[in-house]
């Protein structure tokens, strides 16, 4: 018994003594911590990964991976508690407390989801964020031809550890290198070889996931149809990700990349009517996105428009100066544009980097860049005329940091079903991506910057996707509509505003799985996919008649 004691005395007392800054000071921090130290086998642990608002490290860490400052300003909306787990039980202890106490749960991987809906929110419960970032595990099996990797671990720790174990092996994932895994290729994850290889859910072979009862589930457990969901259905609706399972791919030891920029005084806008009638028909080997955005003519103090095309060959610069020259000489490549390098190099090369940053620098694991930010997308299937372009140049010139980014498909891309996976953007030109970006913190600075992105979003129109207009669910846009902001459940109705937008067809799909799978809608956020209400007979009645039927609309009565 004295022995007990003791024991007692020495790890309750400094566990209360720990807790004391934030004990009897707000109801929701205090019940769900009670819940944890009730639930958990890691008692001695919870101190060190449970922080409120009165934690000195709170903000730091709420701030660490965020990318859109416009997320953590002063007038966003932040959690009760930050839960940083160790473990996977941490995890699934937090699942059941939040599920029993009634308390919305974010999940973070990475934080450069576009509208912060990992660690904010505009809907009214309160909400907990966990932030994975302490688990970042990768496994390499060259032998396999795959990779286990944890949810916090970053895009470019993954390319680098990868790189580690083989030259000639790579993965088909995301550009921007401080991507978190686990929210990435739950939208899709395109990168440089998404031509040649496919989207990262392409190549996602199995999935960890902690459903909404606390349970660990691999892709046997979980069923194809929730693996399904989760390859490009969104983050945040169906459960938490673990750990991902990638197929490598092959890449050669050497690869070619380049950066050829033209102004509006250099023929820009002829090169980009052309660039659109090639870049989804080029060799599949070879990726080239363009990144538009103004600058002053050389030497004056006029502004104009520039274009940068930015490309991945996967290949010797002999054979690609050789396809260049037949499907897009317009351009004017020449010898001395083009460097070779390895697949791991050309990461940092395409992210923008200089190229004397060492390849190491991916494993810090932070965005290089941060700024204030609103972003949105587009598809397009057919060229936009010239006039169409220099209306866009107009636009572009009132505006003080505007960017656009346009990333070519075809390839692959184009000889994959559309219904293979949520993620539906198959047959298209290219993507739009549309960015203005500023560093004032003031929400007067915001207003007038959100609104000059949106009135191009509206000329744009006529010469986009439409019936839907398709958007790309990993730059998620709240413009596009949002669920019941009292966190009640959303009617299917509302919610294929945007759902469409994002997943065409599939979107019946996912509904149908989402409500079969977390039936209580656990997992919700701001455009999270929503249940049918299956408690009263007429919901359950259109359930039955909710069947998925490849390439067909489902009509709903």
């Amino acid at each position: 018994m004295a022995y007990i004691s003791r024991f007692l005395m020495l790890i309750v007392i400094p566990l209360l003594i720990s807790l004391s800054p934030f004990c009897s000071s707000n109801p929701i921090q205090d019940t769900f911590h009670q819940c944890l130290s009730t639930n958990t086998n890691s008692l001695t642990q919870l101190p060190n990964i449970f922080f409120t608002p009165k934690n000195t490290s709170f903000t730091p860490l709420l701030n660490s991976t965020a990318q859109n400052l416009r997320c953590i300003a002063s007038y966003a909306a932040k959690p009760e508690v930050i839960l940083t787990p160790l473990h996977e039980n941490h995890i699934q202890t937090a699942v059941i407390c939040a599920k029993k106490l009634g308390i919305q749960l974010r999940v973070r991987s990475g934080g450069h989801d576009y509208e912060g809906s990992s660690y904010t929110s505009v809907m009214d419960p309160p909400y907990v964020v966990l932030d994975l970032a302490k688990l970042r595990g990768i496994d390499v099996d060259i032998e396999d031809g795959s990779v286990w990797v944890e949810a916090g671990a970053t895009v470019g720790e993954l390319y680098y550890r990868v790189a580690e174990k083989s030259k000639v092996h790579g993965v088909p994932s995301g550009l921007c290198t401080s991507l978190g895994v686990g929210g990435h290729i739950v939208g899709g994850a395109y990168g440089s070889m998404m031509r040649k290889y496919g989207l990262g859910a392409d190549n996602a072979l199995d999935a960890k996931i902690i459903d909404a009862n606390g349970n660990i589930l691999d892709r046997k457990a979980m069923g194809e149809d929730v693996f399904w969901a989760l390859r490009g259905g969104g983050g945040g609706s169906f459960g938490i990700i673990l750990s991902w399972k990638l197929k490598l791919v092959t890449v050669p030891e050497t690869v070619t990349v380049f950066n050829v920029g033209r102004t509006l005084e250099q023929g820009a806008t002829k090169i980009l009517y052309k660039w659109q009638q090639v870049a989804d028909k080029l060799d599949d080997d070879l990726f080239i996105r363009v990144i538009i955005s103004t600058g002053n003519i050389p030497n004056t103090t006029q502004r104009t428009v520039s274009t940068t095309y930015n490309a991945l060959f996967l290949g010797d610069v002999g054979r690609l100066q050789g396809i260049m020259k037949e499907s897009f000489p317009e351009l004017g490549l020449k010898k001395e544009d083009c460097f070779q390098m390895s697949w791991l190099e050309s990461v940092l090369f395409i992210a923008g980097y200089p190229r004397t940053v060492p390849t190491s620098v991916l494993l810090a694991g932070k965005p290089a860049f941060l700024n204030y930010f609103k972003a949105k997308s587009d598809f397009v299937k057919d060229p936009i005329p010239e006039a169409g372009l220099e209306g866009i140049w107009e636009r572009f010139l009132q505006e003080d940091s505007p960017l656009m980014i346009w990333n070519p498909y075809g390839g692959m891309m184009g000889r994959i079903s559309e219904s293979s996976i949520p993620f539906p953007h198959r047959n298209v030109i290219f993507k739009i991506q549309y960015l203005s970006t500023w560093m004032n913190p003031e929400k007067e600075v915001m207003n007038k910057h959100v609104d000059w992105i949106r009135k191009l979003y509206n000329y744009m129109a006529q010469y986009v996707t439409m019936f839907p207009r398709q958007a790309y669910v990993n730059y998620r846009d709240f413009d596009l509509g949002m669920n019941d902001k009292n966190g009640d459940d959303t009617s299917f109705v509302k919610a294929s505003y945007w759902g469409t937008k994002y997943f065409k067809d599939n979107f019946n799909r996912l509904v149908k799985i989402k409500t079969e799978f977390d039936p209580d809608n656990f997992f919700k956020h701001e455009q999270s996919i929503p249940v049918l209400p299956l408690k009263s007979r007429k919901g359950q009645n259109v359930l039955k008649r909710f069947k998925h039927k490849k390439g067909k609309k489902v009509i709903h009565h």
